[in-house]
């Protein structure tokens, strides 16, 4: 695996919250994968993005099955081949091998309500422009936002191939790789035992968790991740935020230059923080080593980069969790 910008430190150099977040992947997940090594450097988010996974992706009582359909298909309309990798891997563990090979080769499920499942994660890329709510309980529901957050940072830090060489791209080694995973992938999980992770006194809960475990961290996670936007002044917050509103979730054909166009009237110490926040929200594999390396020469720490990139994926990501109660916007 490749991180794009940095290394992060070893797993076991982890101390603190981020060793206690690690002890828990360890425990209930695959242990510390590249995706929540390239948080380390800023253990909150960290922390908050593994609690809002855990609790709605991995416990409850909800089909974990559904669930990784979901996370397969919102990874599938957010273009992060590496995230539609891993989950088609958990859907061989969880047994389901026919289902995830539909899945890998970007088909629609046979059955109904599996069908019903993609088409519906798959429409929340834009969510206002086709109407999108949600029926279904917090579990699917946070699954579905953890993604949009997900796919964000790994495409932005990480390669896109799970495995060297795109192994994970053969029907063999995904089955294989699945089985290796599915004891841990079967267990159950008891909800909210993520939370002591979290500094949850400031947050509110959304009311679509009700109170669920999956709202607090959500709550979690949508506070620190937003924290990233102090690194920029208020015309270029307001530069991203205006954009995710109006742009609904479009792909831009060309990113880069879609972002130099909307950058022009943001001032210019700030311009290269907006640009890579833009395209974090719409296209984070579009950051270029030319971004990250004039970002550092103000902001040399790895931990500003993990940062601005978090502030841009929550605000694309809490886009969608607000088309839930349009009423609210």
């Amino acid at each position: 695996m490749t991180y794009r910008f940095f290394s992060p430190a070893p797993p076991k150099a982890a101390s603190g919250l981020t060793a206690e977040v690690y002890r828990q992947l360890r425990a209930e997940f695959i242990g510390p994968v590249p995706t929540f090594q390239a948080l380390s450097a800023v253990p909150e988010v960290l922390a908050a993005t593994w609690a809002l996974m855990r609790e709605a992706l991995l416990a409850g009582d909800v089909p974990r099955v559904d669930r990784e359909l979901v996370a397969s298909a919102v990874s599938r309309a957010n273009r992060c081949r590496f995230c539609v990798d891993a989950h088609v891997m958990l859907l061989h563990a969880l047994g389901e091998h026919e289902l995830a090979e539909v899945i890998a080769r970007g088909g629609t499920p046979p059955e109904p309500r599996h069908a019903e499942l993609v088409a519906w994660a798959e429409a929340s890329r834009s969510p206002v422009a086709v109407d999108w709510s949600s029926p279904y309980g917090p579990e699917v529901t946070g699954t579905l936002l953890a993604f949009h957050f997900i796919n964000r940072i790994v495409s932005a830090l990480l390669d896109p191939d799970l495995l060297p060489g795109g192994l994970q791209r053969s029907p063999v080694v995904r089955s294989v790789g699945g089985r290796l995973y599915a004891r841990t992938a079967r267990e159950p999980k008891e909800p909210g035992r993520s939370l002591p992770l979290l500094d949850a006194a400031a947050t509110m809960a959304p009311a679509w968790a009700g109170d669920s475990p999956v709202g607090v961290a959500y709550a979690s996670l949508r506070m620190v991740a937003r924290q990233g936007g102090e690194l920029l002044g208020a015309v270029a917050r307001q530069t991203v935020t205006a954009t995710v509103r109006w742009e609904d979730g479009r792909s831009p054909a060309q990113p880069r230059e879609w972002a130099a166009d909307l950058i022009r009237d943001v001032p210019g110490p700030d311009r290269v923080g907006t640009r890579i926040a833009l395209l974090a929200a719409f296209a984070p594999s579009a950051i270029r080593p030319g971004d990250v390396a004039l970002w550092r020469l103000s902001h040399p720490g790895d931990a500003d980069l993990i940062r601005l990139v978090a502030y841009g994926a929550i605000t694309a990501t809490d886009h969608v969790a607000q088309a839930l109660f349009p009423a609210q916007l």
